[in-house]
């Protein structure tokens, strides 16, 4: 099936959480939050070498909103579903329509760590992926050293299947490992958060 005939909801809700794609005008309020946590993203993700401008926050979130049409990444962000601040972000990457395949990326706004909001968010990605497009595999991928990342998938019943040595480089252009979560089966998906 062609990927475009893929029913993908735009938006999903949690106990906590609006989880939706990316709209037109979104650029102010992502490039605050990105802003504010520059420093923790600046140490872990690779597209946060630089602060951006509002302008290239807008045009991230209509790019985005145009992956997320064609089905090519369906980038989500994460707002409060009590006062509607934006929380954080995420989505589904790296797709495999075929096998179906899934990663899974995210990072919380500073003001935000440390809630519960990202296993959360992660927790309804991978019902998604397994109940509504029969993933075979969803995986989430990050540094080895950056322990608050990897306690998500831990906390969420994810296999470490290994670490990739010198897989990628970090934003100071060094090598870097990738440590490789997945899960192949919805029942291992632990339901504390």
């Amino acid at each position: 099936m062609d990927p475009l005939l893929i029913d993908v909801p735009a938006e999903l809700l949690t106990e906590r959480l609006l989880v939706r794609a990316p709209r037109p005008g979104d650029g102010e309020v992502i490039n605050a939050a990105i802003v504010e946590s520059f420093a923790e993203l600046h140490a872990w993700m690779p597209w946060a070498r630089t602060q951006p401008s509002i302008e290239l926050s807008e045009l991230w979130v209509r790019r985005s909103a145009i992956e997320f049409a064609q089905r090519e990444d369906l980038p989500m962000l994460l707002f409060d579903r009590l006062d509607g601040s934006l929380v954080g972000a995420s989505g589904l990457h790296r797709i495999a329509w075929d096998v179906p395949r899934f990663e899974i990326g995210y990072w919380a706004r500073t003001s935000c760590v440390g809630r519960g909001y990202i296993t959360e968010t992660v927790r309804a990605l991978t019902l998604l992926c397994f109940e509504r497009f029969g993933a075979a595999r969803v995986e989430i991928r990050m540094d080895p050293t950056n322990v608050r990342s990897r306690a998500v998938p831990h906390r969420l019943g994810f296999t470490l299947e290994g670490v990739l040595q010198r897989d990628t480089r970090g934003v100071d252009d060094q090598l870097r490992d990738t440590c490789v979560y997945a899960m192949v089966d919805v029942n291992a998906l632990n339901s504390t958060s």
